[in-house]
C-alpha cells in the first residue's frame, strides 16, 4: 500500500515511518510547509505538503494513498482553558476527518492516548476498551483533548470511515525532539529533576510502537481501539533503573497532594507574573494519576503485535541518542 503518515518528524511518527517502509509499503509524508524534514533525512518518501488545518490541501494530498496514519493529533503545551485546546484540537480533527471523507481511503489509524481510557478496578489490568462513557470529571486540558479526540475517531468510525485507534503506552525512543516523554529520563539523567511522583506505569519502546501502528493500518477492525504494551513497571522501579543506566543518583519521591499544590504555585506564577512553563505542569500529574498496568492482549490477538525491545534497552537506546542531540551529557 501507499501509506501516507502525517506528524513523521516526531517521535512516535518517524518511527512509524520507518515501520512502514520496513513492512514493505510506499511511504507519503504530509507535513506542513515550515516542517523540518532534515529530522528524517534517511528515510526514502514522497513528500506532500499540507496542514490540518487546511481541508482542501489534506484531500488533495489524501487522494494520492491508499491508506493514512495520522501521529499529528493536538497536545496541549502550556496552560490555558481546557475549552479552548479542545475547541482547537477537534477543529483539526474534524478538518482531517472531512478530509478523508473526500477520499478513498482502506484505512485511517488515529495515534491515541492511554489517558483516554479509564483505569480499570482495582487489581485488574487497563485495556483497549475501557473507554469514557461519559466526558471525564477532570477537566485536566490534555485529558479532555485526548478524550474528545478518542471520541471523534468512534464517531467518525460509526459514521462510516474506516478509523482505527492505535495507542501505545508511555514511550521512549529516539528522535524525541524537544523532549517529549523523555523529558522524564533526560532531567533524572542531567540530576535536574526535583522529584517524581509514585505510580504504575506500563512502558514501550517507540520502534515497537511505530510498528504497531503499522499492524494497525494493515489488519486493524474498523472502529476499535487497539493498545500496545511494553513492560509494566512502577516510577518505583522505573527512575531508580534510569537513574542507573544513566550513572546519577535517584531522585526522590514526592506525595500527590504535595505535586499538586507545586504544580499550582507554578501556574499562578506563569500567568499572573510572566512566569516559566511550569516544570511540574497539571497534564504531568493528571498523566501520572491515571497511570495504570495495562495489557495489550488484544492488539496480540488480534494484529500479532507484541514488544520486542526490553526496557532496559529502550533507556539505553533513548540516552544515546539524547547524547547525539546535546540533551544530555555523560
Amino acid at each position: 500500500m501507499k501509506i501516507a503518515v502525517i506528524g513523521a518528524t516526531g517521535m512516535i511518527g518517524h518511527h512509524t515511518a520507518k515501520a512502514v517502509i520496513e513492512n514493505g509499503h510506499e511511504l507519503v509524508v504530509i507535513h506542513r510547509a515550515s516542517s523540518n524534514l532534515d529530522k528524517i533525512d534517511e528515510l526514502s518518501y514522497v513528500p506532500l505538503v499540507a496542514d490540518l488545518d487546511n481541508c482542501q490541501a489534506l484531500t488533495q494530498a489524501l487522494t494520492q494513498v491508499d491508506a493514512v496514519i495520522n501521529c499529528a493529533a493536538y497536545y496541549p503545551t502550556v496552560p490555558v482553558p481546557w475549552q479552548e485546546e479542545v475547541a482547537t484540537a477537534t477543529r483539526q480533527m474534524e478538518s482531517f476527518y472531512q478530509a478523508c471523507r473526500q477520499c478513498k481511503l482502506k484505512k485511517i489509524v488515529y495515534l491515541g492516548a492511554a489517558i483516554s481510557l479509564q483505569k480499570a478496578p482495582k487489581g485488574q489490568l487497563g485495556h483497549a476498551d475501557l473507554g469514557y462513557d461519559k466526558q471525564p470529571e477532570n477537566k485536566n486540558p490534555y485529558l479532555q483533548v485526548k478524550w474528545a479526540l478518542d471520541k471523534l475517531a468512534l464517531d467518525a468510525a460509526d459514521s462510516g470511515l474506516p478509523v482505527v485507534i492505535g495507542i501505545p503506552s508511555m514511550t521512549f525512543g529516539e528522535f524525541d525532539f524537544g523532549p517529549t516523554t523523555g523529558q522524564l529520563l533526560m532531567e533524572i539523567a542531567n540530576e535536574t529533576l526535583p522529584a517524581y511522583i509514585a505510580g504504575n506505569r506500563n512502558v514501550i519502546y517507540a520502534g515497537d510502537a511505530g510498528r504497531g501502528l503499522v499492524l494497525a493500518c494493515e489488519s486493524g477492525r474498523v472502529g476499535q481501539r487497539y493498545l500496545f504494551t511494553g513492560q509494566n513497571i512502577s516510577m518505583k522501579e522505573l527512575v531508580p533503573l534510569m537513574a542507573k543506566s544513566a550513572g546519577v543518583k535517584v531522585p526522590k519521591s514526592v506525595p500527590l497532594v504535595v505535586a499538586k499544590a507545586l504544580s499550582k504555585l507554578q501556574e499562578i506564577n506563569y500567568h499572573y507574573f510572566s512566569g516559566k512553563n511550569p516544570k511540574i505542569s497539571a497534564t504531568a500529574i493528571t498523566v501520572i494519576s491515571a497511570g495504570q498496568f495495562l495489557t495489550g492482549e488484544k492488539a496480540e490477538k488480534e494484529l500479532g503485535f507484541k514488544a520486542e525491545v526490553p526496557i532496559e534497552k529502550l533507556i539505553i537506546k533513548t540516552l544515546n541518542w539524547f547524547q547525539t542531540q546535546g540533551y544530555v551529557f555523560l
